[in-house]
């Protein structure tokens, strides 16, 4: 046939895609590329962008109307990949990833990138293809004869297990080979009940659940999620940390036997978190636990959001894009229409206030549902305050003792009744520094305004801001005193001065330093729960979530550090923590009656304390938010902060206090408030010098308009101080360190 007589090309269709781009670019779109085909928003490509070839989520495309074109289509380059076989990401998955990058000033395609597994964001079609195979097979029921025929259909798919697909032969509806009895399920208590009825009858607002420790609040989340399983929906289910992702598993794979069950955190390996995120996204996957990043999962029938401990700060990004997943996941909720659930024993003052009825000086946006009671009527510890400055004073150069006299002989009582105790201390290793007695040298970080940690058990010195580490001198560096001694106390000198007062005792230690490995949390939590552990010492990870049915006596060692501290914030974090780890004791009614939560410390009137004795929340949360409200702090206020980091301090202050000068006027103009910059409070990191320049304002669509505003002039700024030495910058709205 004559090269004139061929039918002409089909017309490239123009299409905006998203690409994770550097903030230096100034890239806050979509880009223009152009296809073979018309291809629906929310479908995966591979795109050029400069000289590599990226992963790309189409924003506009197939039948929606484009913008109106800025390039000419010869300028354009063509799309490299389709990545098919996946369902386009749905509309209210983009609209939550627009909600999040308008919020938290940052660009559409970081915040849509940023949310993808890694795994996906690297794979190409050919290797997609593979991975799509794969799941086929592990969701494909499998023949149910001969057994031979069955294990080779199998073959190639990794197994599953708690920490990626509860779904095997003997929890699978479609691997089952015989029906599997329905678990027996609690009594409700009277306030559960009471609680799940509120549930049933619906409604718009978020559910504020605050129940004490051991009320009972995770069986509520069961069975609503049971409602919503029942109803076809899926069900997500977060928690602030991966430590309390494996306890969660196991009660919810009892619990709903049959059922499709995947977690979704940074402890799984990327092909893990790749497969569950599928199984999510394709609707396999019933119920879906993960911790922060899981708020963004595609989920096409979500039916329930459950965030338990909403108060805790691990829900709050610390770096990147600065998002709250707790915030989120009530903007998601009210977005879809679905019910969400905020549990905790000590809500954040933000929610309390949203709950508080406007009668009463609350904003009336969330519904209250309280239990205060634990189940079996069993009480809450005995709260016993030490004060310290009645204790023996310690000799010259010896250290205030670890414990009081009266302290030891109550665990030495819980250890001789086959009790455990638990001791909180909320620093790991073995001492915050080393410290010459000679010159004065301590064991500063070369590259942080920090000190190095001294742990004993590998003879290092670690930071534990940039993790620098180092063996330990044998002598002091600057004047070679060889009598360089610990000063302070952290958990691993805590577990080995306990060890020495109460020989033949079993001390235990959970820490970040000794769940570092692979399955080792889950191997210090199982012996703790078998009774192999007679008094464990641990951070806050310890304090929160977990079960432990034997210990009787929590014992909180120097808490005093946050009573005084310059972040609004502290007190409300400590009394949250104290009230958490109280609640690991006497969580079996028998013992119940005998549980005491003990507190050293060198300022037992304090009204924090006070109010821990009596648990008394309501009335720790109106002093706290009156104080706030007087101060002009959130709720009642709303923040951001906008970080620089350089070369120097110097460098990255002139660069806040231009940003600041350059929108001066606008900031006047819409009652936003600019305070001068200043250094953090760590100033200096890996050798990069941080400050900072809180923004305030009233309310807050006008912060909103303003840092939207912002924005241009700032990054103009930036491109101009990259010569004198800004490394970075950054805002963070409704940031939770200050």
């Amino acid at each position: 046939m004559p090269a004139s007589d061929l039918p002409d090309p089909a017309p490239l269709c123009r299409i905006g895609v998203v690409v994770e781009a550097p903030q230096h670019a100034g890239l806050w779109g979509p880009l223009d590329y152009l296809c073979d085909r018309p291809l629906p928003a929310g479908t995966l490509v591979r795109v050029p962008f400069g000289r590599r070839v990226v992963t790309g989520v189409v924003w506009w495309g197939g039948d929606e109307v484009a913008p109106e074109a800025t390039v000419e289509p010869a300028q354009l380059k063509e799309v490299a990949e389709v990545l098919d076989g996946l369902p386009p990401l749905p509309p209210a998955w983009r609209q939550l990833v627009r909600f999040a990058a308008a919020y938290y000033q940052r660009s559409l395609g970081e915040m849509a990138l940023m949310v993808l597994p890694p795994e996906l964001r690297q794979l190409d079609a050919t290797q997609w293809e593979r991975r799509l195979k794969r799941l086929d097979k592990a969701v494909a029921p499998p023949p149910a004869k001969p057994k031979r025929a069955r294990a080779k259909a199998t073959a190639g798919v990794p197994a599953p297990s708690a920490s990626s697909v509860v779904a095997d032969e003997a929890t699978s509806p479609s691997l089952a080979t015989a029906p599997v009895p329905a678990p027996v399920l609690p009594t409700l208590t009277a306030e559960q009940q009471v609680v799940l009825d509120r549930l049933a009858e619906g409604g718009d607002q978020p559910y504020l659940l605050w129940g004490s420790t051991g009320s009972g609040k995770t069986e509520v989340y069961l069975r609503q999620a049971q409602r919503a399983l029942d109803a076809g929906q899926q069900v997500l289910m977060m928690v602030p940390e991966i430590n309390l992702t494996p306890q969660l598993e196991h009660r919810v794979a009892e619990r709903f036997v049959g059922r499709r069950i995947v977690s979704l955190h940074s402890g799984l390996t990327p092909a893990q978190r790749l497969r569950n995120w599928l199984m999510a996204h394709t609707g396999h996957a019933d119920l879906i636990l993960g911790t922060r990043l899981s708020v963004f999962t595609p989920l096409p029938r979500l039916g329930l959001i459950v965030v338990d401990e909403e108060h805790d700060p691990s829900y709050k990004q610390q770096d990147g894009a600065r998002y709250s997943a707790r915030d989120l996941a009530i903007y998601r909720a009210k977005q879809e229409k679905v019910p969400i659930i905020l549990g905790s024993a000590t809500p954040s003052l933000e929610s309390w206030y949203n709950a508080l009825p406007v009668a009463e000086g609350g904003a009336g946006r969330y519904v209250r549902l309280a239990m205060p009671s634990r189940i079996g009527a069993g009480d809450m510890p005995q709260v016993r305050l030490l004060d310290q400055s009645r204790l023996l004073r310690p000799t010259m150069g010896q250290d205030q003792p670890p414990f009081a006299r009266e302290l030891l002989a109550a665990i030495t009582q819980r250890i001789e009744r086959g009790e455990q105790s638990l001791v909180l201390l909320n620093r790991r290793g073995y001492a915050p520094v080393l410290h010459c007695s000679d010159c004065g040298w301590k064991s500063g970080c070369p590259h942080c305004s920090a000190w190095r940690v001294f742990h004993k058990a590998d003879r290092t010195l670690r930071c534990h801001h940039c993790g620098f580490s180092e063996r330990v001198p044998r002598a002091c560096p600057d004047c070679g005193n060889q009598d360089i001694a610990p000063v302070g106390r952290g958990t691993e000198r805590l577990e080995e001065q306990l060890a020495e007062a109460l020989p033949g005792a079993r001390v235990g230690r959970i820490d970040a330093d000794v769940t570092r490995h692979k399955g080792a949390l889950e191997e210090q939590l199982a012996s703790v729960h078998a009774g192999e552990v007679d008094v464990l010492v641990g951070t806050q990870m310890v304090a929160k979530g977990h079960d432990f049915r034997r210990i009787t006596l929590v014992a909180a060692i120097n808490p005093d550090a946050a009573l005084f501290a310059s972040d609004f914030r502290a007190a409300e974090r400590q009394f949250a923590l104290l009230l958490q780890a109280a609640g690991r004791a006497g969580r079996d009614a028998e013992v119940a009656g005998h549980s005491e939560m003990w507190v050293q410390t060198w300022h037992p009137t304090h009204p924090l304390y006070q109010a821990l004795r009596r648990y008394d929340f309501v009335d720790f949360a109106a002093q706290q938010l009156k104080e706030r409200e007087m101060a002009g702090l959130p709720p009642y206020a709303h923040l951001a902060m906008l970080r620089a980091e350089g070369k120097t301090q110097e460098a990255a202050q002139a660069f806040l206090e231009a940003a600041a000068q350059a929108v001066m006027a606008e900031a006047q103009a819409v009652g936003v408030t600019l305070y001068p910059a200043v250094p953090t409070p760590v100033q200096r990191v890996a050798n990069v010098e941080r400050a900072q320049l809180m923004i305030e304002s009233a309310q807050r669509m006008p912060l909103q308009r303003f840092l939207s505003a912002a924005q241009t002039p700032w990054f103009m700024l930036a491109q101009q101080h990259r010569r004198s030495g800004l490394i970075r910058w950054a805002v963070d709205v409704d940031p939770l360190s200050i």
